[in-house]
């Protein structure tokens, strides 16, 4: 029967494949850039950032803080 072709029917009555990753998505480079930004430190060299370990954990412990639980 042509109705059980239908994406709309395979939907309704198919049983998924496969299983979801578990926790929550990935942070994506964009909210990183965001926060960043928002920190103020949105025009920086980040390579000479992240090469002074002292001065990177202290960036990254000041966007963590701006993030609600």
């Amino acid at each position: 029967m042509c109705g059980e072709r239908r994406g709309v029917y395979r939907v309704l009555v198919g049983k998924p494949e496969g299983k979801r990753p578990l926790g929550r998505p990935g942070r994506r480079w964009e909210d990183i850039n965001l926060d960043i930004q928002e920190v103020g430190c949105g025009g920086m060299d980040w390579i000479k950032v992240a090469q002074d370990r002292d001065r990177w954990r202290a960036l990254v412990n000041g966007v963590r803080d701006l993030q609600v639980p």
